[in-house]
């Protein structure tokens, strides 16, 4: 499955731990969407078309009004990706 590179990177963040979080008009609409990473940054790949494009194809799901993060069936159609986080090394 066809998968654009902002939708890969939202992916492996969300694997790694982060979610996305809504942002709401008066009217209950969705204005934008955010990736907040593990370590509290936001993503900047993360817009609501990206939002919607993987919410469409349940990638993403929320549970009991929480953030949104990935679903079984997000992370079966992950690309692998190389790690490119520092490890601190053993002495």
């Amino acid at each position: 499955m066809n998968i654009s590179k902002p939708q890969q990177r939202t992916l492996h963040a969300l694997a790694q731990g982060a979610r996305i979080e809504l942002l709401r008009d008066d009217h209950g609409r969705i204005v934008a969407a955010y990736c907040i990473t593990g370590e509290g940054w936001r993503l900047s790949d993360c817009s609501l078309a990206v939002f919607k494009a993987l919410k469409k194809r349940r990638f993403i799901a929320s549970s009991g009004g929480g953030p949104y993060r990935i679903t079984r069936d997000g992370a079966v159609n992950l690309r692998a990706q190389v790690d490119n986080r520092v490890t601190a090394r053993g002495g």
